[in-house]
């Protein structure tokens, strides 16, 4: 079976968290907070025109962040080096009447062959989900799950990219 790839493939998350939508953007642009369920250890707020550096110490890898929308309390678009080369995220916030927060995250922008470009939407979608797994048990009950650093605990070993 031969397949073929059409258009440019977009990874694609999503999840609810049950916390007002001032509460979960104020979580994803504060190093303070984002540190606690995503990487280790950042430059700086994400701002409008802002370009930062983000660290996941626990492998020695990080990424330089460009922001090149933002929109508060709705939307986050960045930057960054994705596994092909520089790729553009997006995180989309919605705000809901019961006072909790539907999350989008998409990744797009990836070159590769039709095989590489199935295993980067694979890995990027796989890894946006324990993130947002992550945010949601910490900003919902305050638990620090962990996700990032457990999902590859001996990838120090052999070299790693942050997504």
């Amino acid at each position: 079976m031969k397949a073929e790839i059409t258009k440019a493939p977009v990874a694609e998350t999503e999840m609810l968290i049950r916390r007002p939508v001032a509460d979960v953007f104020e979580a994803f642009i504060n190093p303070d907070v984002i540190t606690q369920f995503w990487f280790t250890r950042s430059t700086g707020r994400l701002a409008a025109g802002q370009e930062v550096t983000w660290y996941w110490d626990m492998y020695a890898g990080s990424t330089r962040v460009v922001v090149v929308a933002f929109e508060p309390h709705q939307r986050v678009q960045f930057e960054w080096d994705g596994y092909s080369g520089r790729t553009t995220v997006e995180w989309k916030f919605t705000a809901r009447d019961d006072s909790s927060t539907f999350v989008t995250i998409t990744e797009s922008g990836w070159t590769g062959t039709g095989d590489e470009l199935v295993k980067y939407v694979a890995d990027s979608t796989q890894g946006f989900t324990w993130t947002l797994a992550g945010a949601k048990a910490y900003l919902e009950h305050g638990i620090k799950l962990n996700f990032v650093a457990d999902k590859c605990p001996d990838a120090h070993v052999a070299g790693w990219s942050p997504q």
